[in-house]
């Protein structure tokens, strides 16, 4: 199987750096489709679906494997071998950041940037860190995904998104989450809210830009500030926005933030 069928990899634009998107839980690259070709004039695009999500192979889902997020990581590690060109920026949505991030531990120097929007390490609250969850929280939404799956995703989707303005956006959303196999999504879901990461991002030196929403139920503005603080070579920045997708809900807030933090990567612009 090629990794193009088991992710469902898709190449756009031109540029002497390529930046690679990686959605987030119940989404597929389809969420991109609002920000991705403001690149495509001046970078290598390259978009796919996590196994298990959106047109990817789900024969190729191993739920052992993908019993964590390092089974993620592993295959995002291949992508960037066989479609990257020039240097590599990984712009990770939600719980991709922290797959993006194990990825860059895999072979350090490798990535040359990360755009991490709304990421989190941890979701969970443990002492003075505040993920914004009790654990209590967690397992409540992990037992109520668990008995109404879809019941979950049309009540869960347009909170997650936000962006009351915006109803067209937590419509597509809700089915996108719908679309996912739901034992699938089941098992995504404890690897997402359960895992703590911390130890694996702290520290880690390459360049990062975060975005964070100014008002998130999943990620709050407090993770943003504590990951700017473990990570030193970070840029916060808070995007005027409600919701946990700013890519889809403010992706023009998104872009000019993005053509700051990627000028010195870009190739010529030509519009």
């Amino acid at each position: 199987m090629s990794l193009r069928q088991r992710n469902h990899v898709r190449v756009e634009g031109n540029g002497p750096a390529t930046l690679i998107l990686s959605h987030g839980f119940g989404c597929d690259q389809t969420m991109w489709s609002y920000l991705y070709r403001h690149f495509t004039d001046r970078f290598r695009v390259v978009m796919y679906d996590l196994v298990g999500a959106g047109q990817s192979d789900l024969d190729a889902y191993d739920a052992g494997k993908y019993g964590s997020l390092a089974g993620y990581a592993q295959d995002l590690s291949e992508i960037i071998d066989e479609y990257a060109i020039g240097p590599v920026i990984l712009v990770s949505h939600s719980v991709s950041a922290m797959i993006s991030a194990l990825a860059d531990r895999l072979v350090p120097g490798r990535i040359a940037a990360h755009v991490m929007v709304g990421p989190s390490p941890c979701y969970i609250d443990s002492g003075d860190y505040v993920g914004g969850f009790k654990l209590e929280d967690i397992h409540s939404l992990l037992d109520t995904l668990d008995s109404n799956y879809l019941g979950w995703s049309s009540t869960m989707a347009p909170v997650i998104m936000g962006s009351p303005g915006q109803p067209a956006l937590s419509e597509e959303l809700t089915n996108s989450f719908c679309r996912t196999e739901p034992e699938i999504a089941k098992q995504f879901a404890r690897v997402t809210f359960m895992s703590d990461n911390r130890a694996d991002i702290a520290g880690l030196t390459t360049p990062t830009l975060i975005l964070q929403s100014t008002e998130d139920l999943i990620a709050p503005v407090a993770v943003g500030e504590y990951l700017h603080n473990v990570l030193p070579g970070s840029t916060l920045c808070i995007v005027p926005n409600v919701g946990h997708c700013p890519h889809m809900s403010a992706p023009s807030a998104c872009s000019e933030a993005m053509d700051a933090f990627l000028a010195p990567w870009a190739g010529a612009h030509v519009r």
